[in-house]
C-alpha cells in the first residue's frame, strides 16, 4: 500500500515533468518564432539591410608600383635561370668544338658508358626544364606590360600576392591549381559575373 507521503512525491515528480516540458516547448517557440520586420516594430527606425561586399570592390589589378616589383623579382629568375641554363650547356657541349662531349673514351668500360649516357640524359631533361621555364617567365613579362599580371584566368580575380613571390609564372590560384575548382572567391565572383 502507498502511503500519503509517497502519492505526495509521485505526485509532484509527475507536476515537476510537466513543468519542464512546459519549459522545453516555450524554447522551442521562441527558438523558431520570427521577429517581425524592423519596419514592422513599433518604435524602431526602418533600417535598410546591408548588401554583402557592395560597398568593396575586389581591385581588378596589380597598381604600378607592385608591377615593377614583379618584374624586377621575375627578371632576377630569369638571369639566374638563363646562368643555370648556359652552365648546363656546357657541361653537355665541348666549348671548342660546339658538339656533344663524346662518349667514346678509350679509358671507359661499357657501365662508365652507361652512367655517362644516363648523366648526359639528365642533364638534358634539366636544361629542357629551364628553357620551358625561361619561357614562363617571358610570358609573365609579357602580361605584366599588358597590366595583366596576377589577374586568375578562371575567375578575373586577382591571385594573391604570396602565390606570385612563390611561383611568379602563375596563372590561377593554388587551389584551381591544386583540384580543378575555383577558391571560394573565385566561385563568388564567377556567380555575380553570371547573374549580372
Amino acid at each position: 500500500m502507498a502511503t500519503k507521503g509517497s502519492r505526495a512525491v509521485v505526485k509532484s515528480t509527475a507536476s515537476s515533468k510537466k513543468k519542464a516540458a512546459s519549459h522545453v516547448k516555450k524554447a522551442a517557440k521562441s527558438a523558431t518564432a520570427k521577429t517581425p520586420p524592423a519596419h514592422l516594430q513599433k518604435g524602431k527606425k526602418k533600417v535598410a539591410p546591408k548588401k554583402m561586399g557592395s560597398d568593396r570592390r575586389e581591385p581588378t589589378t596589380y597598381s604600378a608600383e607592385e608591377l615593377k616589383a614583379f618584374k624586377e623579382m621575375i627578371l632576377a629568375k630569369r638571369k639566374e635561370t638563363l646562368d643555370e641554363l648556359d652552365a648546363l650547356k656546357e657541361s653537355m657541349m665541348d666549348v671548342s668544338t660546339g658538339e656533344y662531349v663524346s662518349e667514346s673514351s678509350n679509358y671507359s668500360l661499357h657501365m662508365e658508358q652507361g652512367t655517362d649516357a644516363m648523366e648526359r640524359e639528365k642533364t638534358f631533361l634539366f636544361a629542357s626544364r629551364s628553357s620551358k621555364y625561361v619561357n614562363q617567365l617571358d610570358d609573365a613579362l609579357a602580361r605584366i606590360d599588358a597590366k595583366s599580371y596576377g589577374v586568375c584566368r578562371i575567375c578575373g580575380l586577382l591571385v594573391p600576392k604570396e602565390r606570385l613571390e612563390a611561383v611568379p609564372t602563375a596563372q590561377t590560384c593554388a587551389e584551381y591549381k591544386n583540384t580543378g575548382m575555383p577558391c571560394e572567391r573565385g566561385r563568388i565572383a564567377m556567380a555575380k559575373k553570371k547573374g549580372a
